[in-house]
């Protein structure tokens, strides 16, 4: 099967929360101020606002007392169940055209369609199909979407995210020609798909600012700062990307594994969770050395409080054998970087870690600094012993002591000293 030349439609449903409400009451989302938000916080949040604030310079992440009084806005509480409903629809008339093997759900907006097989039974090109699957979608919807096209799933959904919106029909199409003119071209680097803001800096910190700047940088010197995911940034920086729609839809298989879990007892977003992934990393990196076994796989997931509902989980294999809380916080930072979006309100975290080795398997990379990791793992067996002695709070980061720190309250319910 031809990885490298596939046509895929990566189809966006545009405003989607805002939409349904406008579609339920009969309005038009291009024409009315409408916005998605909970009524019950005060200087709430909008999760979604109508195309006609957008383009009337809204923000589409901001708070409700932001947006000025003459435009009159309607405000609507979430319904998560009906989003769920229309979002279902839209996948049925998906299935009018394509397999559910030639389908991968993204999210509930947003979905990958491999057209690849159904050209020559249609007899038209992508273009021409996705079209003809817009035009169905708002037929039996009255949602409108926005789709990007390409020969990976990489490339689609960059034209998406790119150039879709701001053109007539939100068709974009982009080809292997284009990576030099348009891909390279993205800037700041978390337009690009993958690239959150956290990402951003640390790739700021090495001089590059758009994706033709990662493009052209060396790949060892990507591998040896950031591991498996330098060596994936430098490839989607130049277009390659060989996942298939059906390699995107397999599950991973289950084996050994530890997760942790927290219920959150308010609501967190974008700004203030990474804290609590890193009290989390921490505490699994400690079970993992505990245990003398190294994680190969990291698994991210996110449930939204209940009026929005839904989330998330994600996995990641990486290349490393790692049982340092600092390297599994980066790979489940470029996770919710990659995949959490629209500012939801979060109240639940996990995070687990698999495909378990014991120590003695571990092999040093030829990119890895053996003496620094030596000096690291000198220093996390000295935490250990200190913590395992005198308690889990006898030592905490400077972010720990900080309000929306947990890890204090959730040492004290485990057991061991209080500090």
């Amino acid at each position: 099967m031809d990885r490298i030349n596939r046509s895929i439609i990566c189809i966006d449903l545009k405003s989607f929360f805002a939409s349904c409400e406008c579609v339920v009451r009969n309005l038009d989302p291009f024409t009315t101020p409408l916005v998605v938000a909970d009524p019950s916080q005060k200087g709430a949040l909008t999760l979604a606002i109508t195309p006609y604030l957008k383009a009337k310079g809204i923000k589409s992440r901001g708070r409700v007392y932001e947006i000025p009084e003459e435009l009159n806005i309607i405000k609507i509480p979430p319904h998560m169940r009906l989003y769920q409903k229309m979002s279902k629809d839209v996948i049925n008339t998906y299935l009018e055209f394509v397999s559910i093997d030639d389908i991968h759900i993204y999210s509930i907006d947003e979905c990958f369609l491999d057209v690849t097989n159904y050209l020559k039974m249609y007899k038209m090109n992508a273009y021409e199909l996705a079209k003809v699957i817009i035009k169905k979608v708002y037929d039996n919807t009255k949602l409108t979407v926005t789709a990007g096209i390409g020969p990976n799933m990489l490339l689609a959904k960059v034209a998406m995210d790119i150039e879709a919106k701001h053109v007539k029909d939100n068709i974009a199409i982009w080809t292997y020609d284009d990576i030099k003119t348009k891909l390279w071209a993205i800037t700041p680097l978390s337009k690009m798909w993958g690239i959150g803001i956290n990402m951003e800096k640390h790739l700021n910190d090495l001089g590059l600012y758009s994706v033709g700047d990662i493009a052209k940088y060396d790949i060892n010197k990507l591998i040896k700062r950031f591991g498996v995911m330098g060596e994936e940034l430098w490839y989607h920086a130049n277009g390659i990307d060989n996942t298939l729609v059906k390699d995107a839809n397999k599950d991973d298989a289950k084996e050994k594994s530890f997760s942790r879990s927290q219920v959150l007892f308010q609501d967190y977003y974008g700004y203030n969770i990474p804290i609590i992934l890193y009290e989390t990393c921490n505490i699994l990196a400690r079970t993992l050395r505990n245990n003398k076994v190294r994680t190969s796989l990291i698994g991210l997931g996110i449930k939204y409080n209940k009026h929005i509902g839904g989330g998330f989980y994600h996995s990641m294999k990486i290349d490393d054998k790692l049982d340092n809380e600092n390297k599994i916080y980066d790979y489940v930072m470029y996770m919710f970087d990659r995949y959490y979006k629209n500012n939801y309100p979060i109240r639940m975290i996990n995070i687990s870690v698999g495909k378990l080795s014991f120590n003695n398997e571990y092999q040093i990379n030829i990119f890895e600094d053996f003496d620094k990791l030596k000096e690291e793992k000198n220093m996390d067996i000295a935490i250990d012993q200190i913590k395992d002695r005198f308690g889990p709070n006898s030592l905490l980061k400077g972010s720990s002591l900080l309000s929306d720190s947990t890890i204090r309250e959730r040492n004290g319910k485990i057991g061991g000293h209080r500090a």
